[in-house]
């Protein structure tokens, strides 16, 4: 992984600091761990796909060795402030967090949508075909019925459960918003 492709991935510019490079990857870290989808196994295996890519670019940033020194640090606010990096530097490189993080979050949410469209494409291609072969009582159009059926329920299946995650992505895209929104609001009273 190159420099440019770990800045992108933090949702960091070109000309950051250590400091922001830290504080960019503590917030999305926490966005996309794995252990907000604990409930739903789709989610988190791809929460963790992303975050093994946010950790390969946060060391890319920081080079060989610089994440044991780095999480030697208590992460606190505080000591963010006191090695240099202001409290609007700081605001700022969370929000560049937040940025990142709704960009996976909203790819996640089209691949469950994409998904959720060939589930109800099998639901309704199973429900017919498995109508107009069950007026037959032939043993071959029988059998073509159980496996329209069998699609269908599939697709059922498969477009609640991708709607369900739809949901919490969208929830956790709200928070999101919310918390950007009043990010933005301490950074206008600190200028």
């Amino acid at each position: 992984m190159n420099r440019t492709e770990a800045l992108r991935i933090l949702g960091l510019d070109g000309d950051v600091s250590l400091d922001d490079i830290k504080a960019a990857y503590r917030e999305t870290a926490q966005i996309l761990h794995p252990d907000r989808f604990a409930g739903n196994k789709k989610l988190q295996d791809r929460a963790t796909e992303q975050f093994k890519n946010l950790q390969d670019a946060y060391d890319t940033l920081m080079g060989k060795g610089s994440r044991a020194r780095a999480s030697a640090g208590d992460g606190s606010a505080a000591s963010h402030r006191a090695s240099g990096l202001s409290e609007e530097r700081e605001i700022e490189a969370r929000l560049a967090g937040i940025a990142a993080a709704r960009v996976q979050l909203a790819a996640q949410r089209d691949a469950l949508s994409d998904e959720r469209r060939n589930g109800v494409s099998f639901l309704v291609i199973g429900g017919i075909a498995a109508l107009l072969c069950g007026r037959s009582a032939k043993g071959l159009l029988l059998a073509v019925a159980a496996l329209a059926t069998a699609a269908a329920v599939w697709g059922a299946v498969q477009a609640v459960s991708a709607q369900r995650g739809i949901g919490m992505l969208d929830a956790r895209l709200s928070e999101l918003a919310d918390e950007k929104g009043k990010l933005l609001a301490r950074l206008d009273e600190l200028k």
